[in-house]
Parts: structure tokens; sequence; C-alpha cells
């Protein structure tokens, strides 16, 4: 017997196996139990969520010979023929190949003759919006006064496309994006059916990457499953197979380019490419991420227009706090600009870290927005009380008054880094080329400190994204950032996992280069030109 792929295997049969609509399953189940048909319906709503399923459901319901309380009874020869897709009552239209007026006509002319059996002849039209406007034209009297025997159900992606003149002649339902607490749950309910092992947080990361949308959750685990096949699926390995796509790349970019981090953006980038995805992809993902925060800083009741899940808004909100309108249109014209000019590019790559970098360094443009840009940075720096009138000045001459003042009143006495923990920072980059994907990326974005005050030396990594921190603070992450440690330096150390900010790492001090090249030469520091690489 042939394979069947999960989506299709697992396809909601009655309208108690539809997740995550209740409100129009519930209308639909009482209308057939009180016989108050309509004769037109518009199921509006993103791929994957149950337009198209549910109409095959309500096709089977209003024929179905024994309904359960408004149900398919799925055991007539009604129901089975229904459901093998081989009775002449249901009738499926592909819009998008059969978009023209002779198809419409058609139509019109079969809608005369009653169905040799059963109540109803139903018309299920998919991507009903890519209709042309003569066949639009053609449907309209039949929609709008179709004999009492015929049903027409439309489906569509994209209801804004649909002309008024269908919207008024139809129940319009409006189906929405699956959060992922509901697709992670029908997940699990199915991989213990099939008997396969799998670990929860690897389905909550199917269903977050699916982003509302249950069929393309269940064909992205079937995949996970073929790829590992006979394994158990972990988080790790779906996260290394299908990591590409989760739009948590794009925000920790955004993050990366709004603290003006070049070399963090470019580092996101180099793993994209590593990891597979196309250049061309990736910059309309992020043009197209960049766009939907525009949209969430700038009205709160564009939810629709988003077309994101519920977890991906809040995301977006969160983000739209950390930038402001006149940076982010920026933003998305380098990246605009980019999208025509990377087409016809045999340097894809370069041309993109060009845009990074030009995200990154508003003084490389003299135009308004990039003006604006820098006069925000400025801003940013005199609110945390970094920037004063001497920072015109090069950083290797700049030292204010103040400063010397309080290093000669107040002379700072901090006890010498660790020998073991001078090591570990000095070969940082190398102990992290021994970690495993994704903790190696999260790692990246961490700062080494220790606690002075104490007289062990424990290495502490800080990480200021709480997502970070709550994945790499696990047992098992801990000991492979401890394997890797002692290949690289040849000895145990201890390790903690901090969160910046919070109360237990408000005494810790950071390990950095400029602290352990003193303590070896006894001497002042300064670096030029090039400030130290903090691995965010």
């Amino acid at each position: 017997m042939s394979y069947t792929a999960f989506y299709r295997k697992f396809r909601p049969a009655t309208f108690e196996e539809v997740k995550g609509q209740d409100n129009i399953v519930t209308t639909l189940k009482n209308q057939i139990q009180v016989r108050r048909i309509g004769h037109a319906y518009l199921f509006g709503g993103s791929h994957g969520t149950g337009k198209t399923t549910v109409g095959k459901i309500f096709a089977k319901a209003v024929n179905c010979e024994h309904p359960l309380e408004g149900s398919p009874c799925n055991e007539c020869s009604f129901c089975q023929a229904i459901q093998a897709g081989i009775s002449t009552n249901v009738i499926e239209i592909d819009a998008a190949s059969n978009n023209g007026v002779d198809n419409i006509r058609e139509i019109r002319e079969e809608v005369s003759y009653r169905p040799p059996q059963g109540s109803y002849k139903v018309y299920i039209i998919d991507e009903v919006h890519m209709l042309s406007t003569g066949a639009v034209n053609a449907l309209l009297k039949t929609l709008e006064e179709p004999p009492e025997y015929v049903i027409f159900i439309l489906a569509t992606t994209e209801i804004y496309k649909i002309p008024v003149t269908i919207l008024s002649r139809c129940q319009r339902y409006d189906f929405k994006r699956l959060s992922i607490d509901i697709i992670a749950k029908r997940l699990m309910e199915l991989m213990q059916q099939e008997g396969i092992e799998v670990e929860e947080q690897g389905v909550r990361y199917v269903a977050k990457v699916a982003d509302g949308s249950m069929r393309d959750a269940l064909s992205l685990l079937d995949q996970c499953i073929v790829f590992y096949l006979g394994k158990s699926l972990t988080y790790d390995r779906i996260f290394h197979l299908l990591g590409t796509v989760d739009t948590e790349v794009l925000s920790q970019l955004l993050r990366r380019v709004i603290v003006q981090d070049v070399s963090g953006s470019i580092r996101i980038l180099e793993e994209l490419v590593l990891q597979g995805k196309k250049i061309e992809q990736f910059v309309n993902d992020f043009t197209w991420y960049m766009r939907n925060l525009m949209l969430v800083s700038s009205s709160d009741y564009l939810e629709d227009i988003l077309d994101v899940s519920t977890e991906n808004l809040k995301q977006l909100l969160e983000e739209s706090m950390l930038i402001d309108s006149d940076t982010l249109m920026r933003y998305i014209r380098i990246f605009s600009e980019l999208s025509g000019q990377i087409r016809y590019s045999a340097q894809k790559r370069i041309l993109v870290e060009i845009a990074l970098i030009r995200l990154c360094r508003p003084q490389m443009e003299t135009n308004l927005d990039a003006v604006l840009d820098r006069i925000r940075v400025l801003e940013k720096k005199a609110e945390q009380g970094v920037f004063d009138a001497a920072s015109a000045q090069p950083e290797s001459i700049r030292v204010t008054e103040a400063e010397k003042v309080k290093k000669q009143a107040f002379p700072v006495i901090q006890k010498t880094v660790p020998l073991n923990l001078q090591k570990i920072r000095n070969e940082w980059k190398k102990i992290i080329d021994q970690i495993t994907q994704p903790l190696k990326n999260y790692l990246r974005g961490s700062v080494l400190k220790y606690d002075s005050d104490k007289e062990y030396s424990r290495l502490f990594i800080e990480f200021s994204d709480r997502t970070a921190y709550f994945y790499v603070n696990r047992p098992e992450k801990i000991e492979e950032i401890k394997a890797a440690i002692r290949r690289v330096i040849g000895c145990d150390t201890q390790v903690g996992i901090v969160l910046a900010n919070w109360e237990n790492c408000r005494d810790l001090v950071k390990i950095s280069v400029e602290e352990i090249i003193q303590e070896k030469i006894h001497m002042s520091v300064v670096v030029e030109d090039e400030p130290e690489e903090e691995f965010e």
C-alpha cells in the first residue's frame, strides 16, 4: 500500500476533530441541526487552517443519512463516497487553474440538474480570489439565486481581494491561525497514536515554525520523521533540520542591527548560508519581517493584515518598542533596494553583507533618514550617560576629567583574573567551535564574567536574551560547554549561567581582553580603531 502523507492521513473527518475553529464549527453544526442551511459560504483565512476540510465535512453533513448532532456519521454510503472523493454531489474546483468565464459557465449549466441521490449538490471553489473579472461576473447571478439543492462554498487565503458583490452574497467565516498550544497538543496526540518517540519541546518548535498552520506542522513533522528514521525526535535534531525557517533568526538579526552590532549581524548571515538558506529568500523574509514590524508600530488593529500567529505578534510588539518608525523605514528602504539588485548579481552574499553594514552604520549615508538614525543613536547614548561633548574625539584619547579624578581619588582594587579563566577568554572562539548548533549560536551572544569577591575561579556566562538563557541553563548544555573547555584548555572549570540585570549577577566582573593583557605587561592598554569584539 502506498504511503499517505500525514496532513492527508490525519485530515479531520468530523467537526469534532477540527481544532481551533470552535465558533465556526458550532455555527455550522447548529445550522445543520435546525436545517437553516445557507446557499453560499465564504471561508477566509491563511493556508492550513481548515477551510477546505470544513467545507468537505459540511458537504458530508448536509447529505448524511444519519447525522450526529450536526456532524456526519461517516458510515452511510453518502459519507463514504464523499470521503473517497467519488461522489457526484460534491464538486471541488481549483480557481487557480480554472479561473475563466467558460469554467463558470459550465457550473451554471450543471446546477440546473438535481443531484441523482442525496439532498444537496455542493460546489467547493478553492482560491476563489483568483477568478478573472469575467468569471466573477458570470458567477454572480448563480451565486445570488441558486437552486434550493445547490450550496456554494468559496475558500480563499486573500479575502481582501474578493469583490464586494460576492461578499454580500455569502455568509462569511474567518478562520483563525492556530496557536502553538493547539498545534502542539494535536501533534503529540498523533505521535502517540503512531508510536513515535518525540520530545514535547521539539513538537512545540515544529508548531512554532508552522506559524498557525496545522497542515504545515504535519508536513514538517513528517519530514523530520523521515530524516531521522528510526530515531527519537529530540529538540536539537528538529532544530537542526528546521532552524532555517524560524522567525526567531530574523528577530535575532534585527536586534543585532538595532544595537549596531556589525560582527553579530554578519555571523547570523553566515549561519543562514551554512544552513543552506537561499540568499534571495532571506532578503525577502527579512524585508517582510520588518514590514510586519512597521505595521505593528503604526497601529494596534492590524492583526488580520499581518498574517502572523499570536506568539509572533507578541514578539513584534516587543520589538516595536526598541526602534522608531524613521529608522525602520530606512532599514526597509535599504533591503527593498537590495531585493531588486540581488536578482541579477553574481555576488549575492557580498551585497547582503554591505546592506547589513549600512543598516548598522548610518554615518555611511547622508540622506535624511540616515541622519535621523544617527541622531537616535546619540540621544540613546546621552540617556545612558555614555555620551559627552568630548565624544567627537578619537576613542584612544577620549578621557574625561571626571574619569581622571575618579581614578586618582579612588583607585580600583580588583582581584586578578584567575589563570584558567584567562585561558578560557583567550581561547573562547576555539571553545565555541567545539559546540554543536544551536548552542553555538547562543554562546556567540554571551559575555564571560567572574566573581572578583570570591576565592574560587568559577566561570559565569551571561546572556541578555531570555530565550538564550533558558535554553543554555540546562544540565546537558552546561556539561557540553564544560567538555569543550576541557578539550581546548585541558582542565575542568565550574560553569554558571546567568541572565543580565538579575540579582545574582550584579557583582560579577566582565573578563575582558584588555585586563588580561594589562596583567601580563603591567601597563594600561588602549584599543584603537577596532573596539573589543563581544560575542553577542
